[in-house]
């Protein structure tokens, strides 16, 4: 048998060049299709067959408020940290590299410290008599504790600095790919600064903003330590929600349907997202 007949034959009745992916293809099958389909199948027959888990999941007004405060929460998250990311990913982009190697060393180990460590140091900076209070109420700048615990200034302001790294790194390869020159051509051409970040830098960036965006949105969503423990009730998110009607209501079928409509609503998001790059990019070719 020739080389070119060989690449050709099938391999155990599947295509040629099929048993490279094969591998692959039964860990996603093992380890996604099979619990998602059996999250489906259980949000559909849990305590009995039928649609009753997701008519109670839509049709109560606190489960709607949970889904609401959880997609709040993760757009503010979200917003607030490109916000502080942008400058730092900037600074990284423009300065030195050894400096920004030490800088960039010290953004990486913040992901590698534990995150129920990291949640508990919040917990002591922001309560009434934490540093942060107590700092300001010695500068003079206010006369009683502010409340930054146990609401959503204080479940912003946890998961902001835990998601830092994620929206830091891609807008640090974005802003690195651009030409600085572009910059100083808007400015010999009297672009003010303002104008040359807003009609030159951020559209520039909008790819790195947009994966970082949605990589802190989709992770927000489902986050549980940071909220439970820097939120109060009335800040309650949907994996706080959903681990609470497993582990006390013992009630399998409704948290299996709000997690299943929560994966469904990151997937759609993640297609949306991957949509509007792939029109981005061939709009750019054309």
């Amino acid at each position: 048998m020739t080389a070119n007949a060989f690449r050709h034959q099938s391999f155990a009745g599947l295509p040629a060049g099929s048993g490279g992916v094969l591998p692959a293809v039964t860990l996603v099958g093992l380890f996604f299709v099979v619990p998602v389909v059996a999250l489906l199948l259980r949000s559909v027959t849990d305590p009995e067959p039928g649609l009753q888990n997701y008519a109670a999941l839509f049709g109560s007004g606190t489960y709607v408020r949970v889904f609401l405060n959880t997609f709040l929460v993760a757009a503010v998250v979200t917003v607030v940290t490109i916000v502080v990311a942008f400058p730092v990913a900037w600074m990284l982009a423009i300065m030195p590299p050894a400096f920004g190697s030490i800088v960039f060393g010290i953004i990486i180990l913040s992901m590698w410290t534990n995150l129920l460590t990291r949640t508990y140091a919040w917990m002591v900076l922001l309560q009434r008599t934490g540093v942060i209070n107590r700092a300001l109420m010695g500068l003079g700048i206010i006369h009683e504790p502010l409340p930054l615990i146990n609401n959503l200034t204080g479940v912003t302001i946890g998961m902001v600095y835990i998601m830092l790294p994620f929206m830091i790194l891609p807008l640090v390869g974005t802003l690195r790919a651009i030409d600085p020159m572009t910059l100083r051509a808007a400015a010999l051409c009297g672009a003010s600064p303002f104008d040359a970040f807003r009609r030159i830098l951020l559209p520039l960036s909008l790819p790195g903003i947009a994966a970082g965006g949605l990589m802190v949105f989709v992770m927000s969503l489902g986050y549980f330590v940071t909220p439970a423990l820097l939120g109060g009730t009335s800040n309650m998110m949907l994996a706080e929600m959903i681990a609470q009607t497993v582990q006390s209501l013992l009630n399998w079928g409704l948290g299996s349907a709000a997690a299943f409509v929560l994966l469904v609503v990151t997937m759609v998001l993640y297609a949306i997202q991957l949509r509007m790059v792939g029109a981005k990019r061939l709009a750019g070719g054309l």
